[in-house]
């Protein structure tokens, strides 16, 4: 896979996750006012850097073959195309007597954030195919 293919794959993958978490945070927004709500976050930079850093130690390694599901598991290389957004529910805090932990200032800070966000990655996208097409001309 070159560069260019990956870079946009990942750009892609990234718009998605804002996606996902736009409509997490608006769903904690529409709920802050419920009993007992706990809000939910979504993880996924972690896990795509821990890939990205497997891909990026495994080069120059040996590599441990097996031949058989029940033998032992190696940390070999972790493809990044197979991690996948987690939605984490925060059981541990509570901001309200009524037991709900969703704070619609934070969470309206936080949509303003995915959207800025997403829109850079639009930016990053497009300057990515104009760069294409400046090549083709």
């Amino acid at each position: 896979m070159n560069s260019f293919t990956k870079t946009i794959d990942l750009l892609h993958r990234a718009m998605d996750v804002n996606t996902l978490r736009y409509g997490v945070s608006a769903n904690n927004l529409a709920n802050s006012g419920v009993p007992n709500f706990k809000r939910t976050m979504v993880n996924f930079e972690t896990e795509l850097k821990r890939a990205l850093d497997s891909e990026k130690s495994a080069r120059g390694q040996f590599s441990l073959a097996v031949n058989n599901p029940r033998h032992i598991a190696s940390d070999g290389v972790i493809d990044y195309r197979s991690v996948e957004p987690r939605r984490v529910l925060d059981y541990t805090s509570t901001a309200k007597a009524n037991g709900n932990n969703v704070d619609p200032e934070q969470e309206a800070m936080e949509l303003l954030r995915i959207q800025l966000n997403y829109q850079l990655l639009t930016q990053m996208q497009s300057f990515q195919f104009s760069q294409v097409n400046s090549v083709l001309k």
